[in-house]
């Protein structure tokens, strides 16, 4: 994997000290800033006690490089969790690091997808969505006043309605109407649990993550430094980045990204192929049937359950049109 160094900071890619617009010296001072803190808290608990999660992703990329200006030279772990169902061009960008870089390590699942899907159930909307109605299957409303006031029932805690309440169009799944088994475990499953595992197994007890706070959701809220129980968890040093910044930083520094971000194909979410979290769905589905129709495919075989009710409903997904799962041969066969 491509090391950047501390001193080429200053010059950039295009003589950046001739400049003297505001905009490069808010992206320099932020740099400088996170460079700083990756150097003191990894200085501070110990360069052999961290490993990175590495997905192959942007932001994945761009945390490596960041930790490369700050620590040049460092043996720190990039840990992947090759899932099966990650993006081929993902996957096979960092099989290609992996050639050259041997702090690449990657792991995988010990459960295979299929049946993890059948047995803890499906992700649909979104990961607060699903683990409502994960609650709801498990124990019914009586026992989780959080679920009654998803779904309206009952106000929070704090005397005022949900912030994000449950959309109307799904609020049967609160009841016997639905049949589909939900949770929101695929993540921890699949990649959670197996990168627990690695760092047990090889003594790293603080993870590296590219979580920034800009993505919204469950992150809206996120730090810098994470603990668990008064101790450190996770390192996140890109909590405050901007996705704004996160393109100069790759422009302005050369950073080797995959080309499923670039022209034509311009991805800009990756992850787990065709995943009903993903707010753009149909958008994401077409891409793939424009240049990875094959992938395309895979996606109606793995998440074919939660597909069909997204369709009746007419919720992120157009009717079907069945060509897409004509004569394939099943993923998992």
């Amino acid at each position: 994997m491509q090391q950047l160094e501390l001193g080429n900071i200053l010059s950039g890619s295009e003589n950046a000290c001739d400049r003297q617009d505001d905009s490069w010296l808010d992206n320099e001072f932020l740099l400088q800033d996170r460079i700083q803190k990756i150097q003191q808290i990894i200085t501070q608990y110990g360069e052999d006690n961290f490993y990175m999660s590495f997905s192959g992703g942007k932001d994945s990329t761009v945390l490596s490089a960041l930790i490369d200006m700050a620590l040049p030279n460092n043996s720190i772990p990039r840990v992947y969790a090759n899932t099966g169902i990650e993006l081929n061009m993902i996957r096979d960008f960092v099989f290609e690091l992996a050639k050259t870089d041997p702090r690449i390590e990657v792991i995988k699942p010990s459960v295979p997808v299929k049946k993890m899907l059948e047995t803890e159930g499906y992700p649909f909307k979104s990961k607060m969505h699903s683990s409502y109605v994960k609650k709801y299957q498990d124990k019914g409303l009586e026992h989780y006043k959080s679920v009654r006031a998803y779904i309206g029932n009952e106000m929070t805690l704090s005397g005022k309605p949900m912030f994000r309440p449950c959309p109307k169009v799904l609020k049967y799944q609160f009841s016997d109407e639905n049949t589909l088994k939900i949770s929101d475990m695929c993540c921890v499953r699949l990649k959670e649990e197996p990168l627990t595992h690695w760092q047990k197994e090889n003594n790293k007890p603080y993870g590296i993550v590219g979580i920034m706070r800009e993505e919204g959701g469950r992150r809206n809220n996120a730090q810098c430094l994470a603990f668990s129980g008064g101790k450190l968890k996770n390192f996140q040093p890109l909590a405050p980045i901007t996705k704004a910044w996160e393109e100069w930083f790759i422009k302005e520094y050369n950073v080797n990204i995959c080309d499923i971000y670039k022209p034509p194909y311009n991805f800009v979410r990756t992850g787990c192929k065709g995943c009903p979290f993903a707010l753009n769905l149909q958008k994401e589905l077409d891409t793939l049937e424009k240049f990875f129709p094959n992938e395309r495919k895979q996606c109606e075989i793995i998440w074919k359950p939660v597909y069909e009710e997204y369709r009746r409903l007419g919720y992120r997904l157009k009717p079907n049109d069945n060509s897409q799962t004509k004569g394939q041969m099943n993923l998992f066969d």
